[in-house]
């Protein structure tokens, strides 16, 4: 059996995620897992589940909210699953917003125009938009309220 088909118990799965049985729930509950296989003894989950929790743990030691977690997790790219899982620095998981080229003005001088909800942008120059890489995900996939 490939490991991409592993299936586990709640056990296992809370174990090898190093969370407890009643975290899991809980975030099944909040949405941030899918549904587990079966009901009652024969429940199983799949690795699907198992990424995902790395994804909600690491989003959550760099003090992401659940709310954004959520958000995050609702249509991620696998990519950028991917990048969270390999500690990179996770950006935007969706590009909801978040232009492809700065505005550049006759200043000449570039900015990014980041739309945080309706009637809220953010100004961003191109400079500090490298500099505060992180924060600025952070706010983007607060989204909106």
């Amino acid at each position: 059996m490939a490991s991409s088909d592993r299936v586990f118990k709640l056990a296992q799965l809370a174990q090898a995620a190093g969370v407890s049985p009643r975290t899991v729930r809980y975030y099944i509950q909040r949405g941030l897992l899918p549904a587990p296989g079966f009901r009652g003894a024969d429940t199983t989950y799949g690795e699907e589940h198992l990424r995902r929790l790395g994804v909600i743990r690491r989003l959550q030691d760099l003090f992401w909210p659940l709310d954004a977690i959520g958000r995050a997790l609702e249509a991620p790219d696998p990519r950028w699953l991917d990048e969270v899982l390999a500690g990179g620095e996770p950006g935007p998981p969706i590009s909801v917003d978040v232009p492809d080229k700065p505005v550049v003005p006759d200043n000449g001088e570039a900015w990014w125009r980041l739309v945080l909800a309706p009637g809220v942008e953010l100004h961003v120059t191109a400079d500090a938009r490298e500099r505060h890489a992180s924060w600025l995900a952070r706010v983007v996939a607060l989204g909106p309220p």
